[in-house]
Order: structure tokens, then C-alpha cells, then sequence
């Protein structure tokens, strides 16, 4: 696994935040195309009706292979695609990585955050530590790392 946070990270910010989220939407909307095509097939190379039982099983599909998405990404390293480009990563409140236990509370709140019109990321806004409800449900932090150090070319005569 990957060694604790160093004091040195602090809270991400909500914009920070949103632009991860946007940036992962890309892998995700992958994923979201081989679920659709495998219920596709299974259903005869026709569409399933929304509000059917193929419609609810394919949006728990959707949500299920987004949460696996996530949750082995901060498992693995703290960060999905889009927090890499933003150096954020999700660790335990102790700086250490979080459990998987934690991260699918944190999943779960968040898909819950979002469904109440986002109010569990603007609570971040509020909060003295920056942290959303799904921070605070799973007892996890959405840190932002301090850059690399830079490393000087050495110059040739």
C-alpha cells in the first residue's frame, strides 16, 4: 500500500473536488458503456425499458460498477484517474489508507450527497476542516498533496 499522508496535505477544496469529478467522468462513462452493451445483449440486442426490472437491474449495474470503480482506485492508491491530475487522495482521518469498509461508506454517502442536489459537497464550504458528509460518514479525508519536488536538469558543458 501506499505510506501515510504527510502532515504537509491539507483538505481539498471544493473546486478541486468538482474538477476530479469531471475529469473521472471519462473513465466512468467507459464503464458505462460495456455495462450497457453486456445488458444490451443479454436482452436480445434490445433496449430494456427504464422502468422495467432490466431498466432497475441495469441502473444497479451502473452503480455498482462505479462504486467498484472508486473504491479499488482509493484502495490501491488513494486516488482515482481525475484526483491524479489534481494530486488529491483519500486516506483515513489518521493519514493512513483508508479501509475498504470506509470507502464504500464513503461511496455510498457520496451517491447520496449527489442524489440530495450535491448538499453534501457544498457542505464542505461550511466546515471548518473542508470535509463533505461522506468524509464525515466514513471518517476519511480528501486531502491535496504538495507538489513533487522539482528535480534540476544538471547541465551539460
Amino acid at each position: 500500500m501506499h505510506a501515510p499522508v504527510s502532515p504537509a496535505a491539507r483538505p481539498a477544496h471544493l473546486l478541486l473536488r468538482l474538477c476530479a469529478l469531471v475529469y473521472d467522468l471519462l473513465p466512468v462513462l467507459a464503464l458505462w458503456f460495456v455495462v450497457s452493451l453486456i445488458v444490451y445483449a443479454a436482452h436480445g440486442a434490445e433496449p430494456v425499458e427504464s422502468d422495467s426490472l432490466g431498466g432497475w437491474i441495469e441502473l444497479a449495474l451502473l452503480v455498482a460498477v462505479t462504486g467498484l470503480y472508486a473504491v479499488e482506485s482509493w484502495r490501491r492508491g488513494g486516488q482515482t484517474l481525475g484526483m491524479r491530475a489534481w494530486r488529491l487522495r483519500v486516506v483515513a482521518a489518521d493519514g493512513r489508507p483508508a479501509t475498504r469498509r470506509a470507502l464504500w461508506i464513503r461511496y455510498g454517502v457520496a451517491i447520496v450527497s449527489l442524489g440530495a442536489g450535491g448538499l453534501g459537497l457544498l457542505w464542505s464550504l461550511f466546515e471548518r476542516e473542508r470535509r463533505t458528509w461522506h468524509d464525515l460518514a466514513s471518517r476519511t479525508v480528501m486531502v491535496r498533496l504538495p507538489p513533487p519536488p522539482r528535480r534540476d536538469k544538471a547541465r551539460r558543458p
